[in-house]
């Protein structure tokens, strides 16, 4: 079957704001999005505090075939995260050191897979940023097609190439590219007011009423 190639251009973001965006925890642009647009738990990184900000190249493959893995790898650009749909398949690696050693060498922020890799250790050496579902020493197959930059569903959210691509240890938040700009602005402010919390707690301040209190029922 044939890897399905699409056009989908979009701007990549400045230096500086993509800078912003690093500043950003995805919890946060979680919160400011209605608690929307965070993946799956099973999405976690292969190791403790990684981090990663980026746009997303998005790749679908078949269950447990990389073929379209290989292919996007030279379309890749700095600063992307290639974001694959694996169809949440944990029994076969499509991802490993070789692909992860190709990825890196294209200057890219990091990768989200919702299945499994191997490899581990080898990438663990490597820095380069990895969120996955699962990890796997079963080999993939090849040839059996997907898709480049359409969207995709990784973790449960939507994801379309240019999005941004948010992680750290909690996991990874997907911001559309259209909601860019309010929701950094947002999250900024959040960060904001969440340090100004912490500070009046710091001060022996009582902040209980800056939290909504639920309703009481005293039972007997």
């Amino acid at each position: 079957m044939p890897v399905q190639i699409f056009t989908n251009d979009f701007t990549p973001l400045s230096a500086d704001k993509l800078a912003q965006w690093a500043t950003i925890p995805p919890a946060i642009a979680g919160d400011v999005m209605n608690r929307q647009n965070v993946m799956a738990g099973r999405i976690s990184p292969l190791s403790p505090g990684m981090t990663m900000a980026g746009q997303a190249r998005t790749v679908s493959v078949l269950a447990g075939d990389n073929a379209a893995l290989h292919e996007v790898i030279s379309r890749l650009r700095p600063n992307e995260v290639l974001v694959i749909d694996a169809a949440n398949y944990d029994d076969r690696a499509v991802w490993g050191g070789i692909l992860n050693t190709r990825a890196k060498l294209r200057n890219i922020n990091g990768v989200v897979l919702d299945g499994a890799a191997r490899d581990a250790a080898e990438m663990r050496e490597m820095g380069l940023p990895v969120y996955l579902s699962a990890l796997s020493p079963a080999g993939p197959h090849k040839g059996w097609g997907g898709s480049i930059d359409d969207r995709i569903s990784c973790g449960g959210v939507a994801v379309m190439p240019g999005d941004i691509i948010l992680g750290d240890d909690d996991g990874v938040t997907v911001v559309p590219l259209a909601r860019a700009d309010a929701v950094l602005v947002a999250s900024l402010a959040r960060i904001a007011y969440e340090e100004d919390i912490l500070n009046k707690l710091a001060s022996g301040a009582d902040v209980s009423g800056l939290f909504p209190s639920p309703e009481l029922e005293i039972m007997s």
